[in-house]
Order: C-alpha cells, then sequence, then structure tokens
C-alpha cells in the first residue's frame, strides 16, 4: 500500500457527523479528505423520512438531505473517497489509516464511522437475511405486501418501521420484551391507533423457522413463560445498534457498549484523534446530535492544528 500525500484531517465515515465535520474543517482550509466504505450519507438513509431535523416542519427524505450534506462538504474542499477502514495507528506525529484500498496519513483524524445494526443471535438469522429475514424497513419492505411480517424492538426506530411497513403488510406483529415502549409518545400512539399493529409485550423470538424462506416464529411470554408459534413472511430486526469501533484495538477507551469515550470537546484520549456520531458516547443516536458532535470535532480539530503550527 502507498500513502500519495498527508492531509490536514482525515474523517472516517460520511454519515451526518462525519459530513458535518467535513463542512466545517473544508471552511477553516483544512486539507480534508472523507473516507466512506458505502454511499455517503450513513444509516439515516435507510429510513424513508426525517421527522425530527430542525427546520423541516413537514419531514425530509434522508437521501435529498444527505445529498445537500455532501454538496455542502464539497462546496468548501473536503474530498470524498469510497474506501474501508481497516486499521488506525501513530506514527511520530501522524495517524496513518490503513484502508482496503491503500494508506492515508493525516495530522488529525475525526472518527465518525457510525453503527451497524444488532443482529437477534438465533439460529438461522444469518441464512435467512435477504430471504424473509431484514434489518432496513425502507429497504425490502416493498417485498412484503399483504403478508403478515414481525418488527422485533420497542425504541423509536422499531416503531417508525412498523409504521412504515403498515403500507404494505397485511398485519405487523410488534414484539417487545417489555411492558412498555422506549419510543417518543408520539410513536407509541400511532403504533396504538393503527388497525393492522398488534403489539406482542413482554415477548422474546425463541427460534426463527424456515428452509428456502422465513415462514414462522416461535415467541415466549418473559411474564408466563408460555411460548406460541406464529406465521410471518417477514421479520424486521431493529433492537439497537452496534458501534464500527473494533478498527480502533487499544488507541482509544471504549465504554460498555463499544462506543469511544469522549470530553466535551470530542477528544478520544490522543493527540489529534476525536470521535463523533453514533460511534462515540456523546451522541444520543440523533441526527441532530451527530451534526452537532461532528461540529464540536471539527472546531477542536482545527484549534489542535493551529497549536501545532505555532509551536505552542
Amino acid at each position: 500500500m502507498t500513502m500519495n500525500e498527508t492531509y490536514d484531517v482525515l474523517i472516517l465515515g460520511a454519515g451526518p457527523a462525519g459530513l458535518a465535520a467535513g463542512i466545517y474543517t473544508g471552511r477553516a482550509r483544512l486539507e480534508t479528505l472523507i473516507l466512506e466504505k458505502a454511499i455517503p450519507g450513513g444509516q439515516i438513509l435507510m429510513t424513508d423520512l426525517v421527522e425530527n431535523y430542525p427546520g423541516f416542519p413537514d419531514g425530509v427524505v434522508p437521501m435529498e438531505l444527505m445529498e445537500g450534506f455532501r454538496k455542502h462538504a464539497e462546496k468548501f474542499g473536503a474530498r470524498i473517497e469510497t474506501d474501508g477502514v481497516r486499521s488506525l495507528r501513530r506514527e511520530k506525529d501522524l495517524w496513518i489509516v490503513t484502508g482496503e484500498n491503500r494508506e492515508y496519513a493525516a495530522r488529525a483524524v475525526i472518527v465518525a464511522t457510525g453503527s451497524v445494526y444488532k443482529r437477534l443471535g438465533l439460529a438461522n438469522e444469518a441464512r435467512l437475511i435477504g430471504r424473509g429475514v431484514s434489518y432496513c424497513a425502507t429497504c425490502d419492505g416493498a417485498f412484503f405486501r399483504e403478508v403478515p411480517i414481525a418488527v422485533v424492538g420497542g425504541g423509536d426506530n422499531a416503531l417508525t418501521e412498523a409504521l412504515f411497513l403498515t403500507k404494505f403488510a397485511s398485519k405487523v406483529y410488534v414484539i417487545h420484551r417489555r411492558d412498555k415502549f422506549r419510543a417518543t409518545r408520539i410513536l407509541h400512539e400511532r403504533i396504538m391507533a393503527n388497525p393492522k399493529v398488534e403489539v406482542l409485550w413482554d415477548t422474546v423470538i425463541l427460534a426463527i423457522h424456515g428452509e428456502s424462506k422465513l415462514e414462522a416464529l416461535t415467541l415466549e411470554n418473559v411474564r408466563t413463560g408460555a411460548a406460541n408459534k406464529i406465521a410471518i413472511e417477514g421479520l424486521f430486526v431493529s433492537i439497537g445498534m452496534v458501534p464500527s469501533t473494533d478498527f480502533l484495538g487499544d488507541l482509544v477507551h471504549l465504554n460498555e457498549w463499544g462506543q469511544v469515550k469522549v470530553n466535551q470537546n470530542m477528544e478520544a484520549g490522543r493527540p489529534g484523534l476525536y470521535a463523533a456520531g453514533d460511534c462515540c458516547d456523546a451522541c444520543p443516536q440523533q441526527m441532530a446530535t451527530a451534526v452537532g458532535t461532528g461540529v464540536t470535532a471539527a472546531l477542536a480539530a482545527d484549534a489542535y492544528l493551529q497549536r501545532l503550527g505555532s509551536g505552542a
């Protein structure tokens, strides 16, 4: 692998946090490269409508919003390159990122790698992905027209996905292991008012059944211990996210959920290293807060590089 040049700032991830950081580092006239393994925009692209981002009272389509973020970052000089991140290391006064394609060097790094969907860990789950098991209602919902499906989870994303899926499915079971939702009240109200939705409280999935495609679930009531089987053709898993921080090794301190521990300036405990968005412990998995942490990290990186330049 070769390194073509040294950047002022490398931003790992082009989701809301990474692109917001790129806008600010670009405006600061810092040579900025944003690495993204997939499509710029991040996990927010997997929802059909963003209703709670300030300034859009009628909601906004995520692809349109994130396209604006991308153009904004590029307008101020940030470059976006498609590459996955394998590792990060410190060499003298530089950070070296090993990507899938080549290595990159920078004086400062902002980790904004986000998170990935958590799995149930059940037999058949991985085998039936794409054959009934999904983690993205927007991506796959239209494949389940007029058939019964289930959503497992009790947070905002789970209920948002369940409501979206009522556009297609004949019935939507919402499977939740507790007796109340963690989601915001307005989503709770919409779920309870929708005639297509049946909430299965205090319930967990014991088994996923199907050979060539998903056919049924075995469920258990955690209060009574009673088990039963329901026939469904689609299962949408929405039980949380796992931060994409494995590549950091022992460079940083992680909390019990695998998020990078940061201070109020998004500093990750090493010179010139910052974290922002869902991969850090200062962001409650909301787009608006991801943007805020990205901006904070960019401002802190700029201040750090100015101190280096002045010899302070």
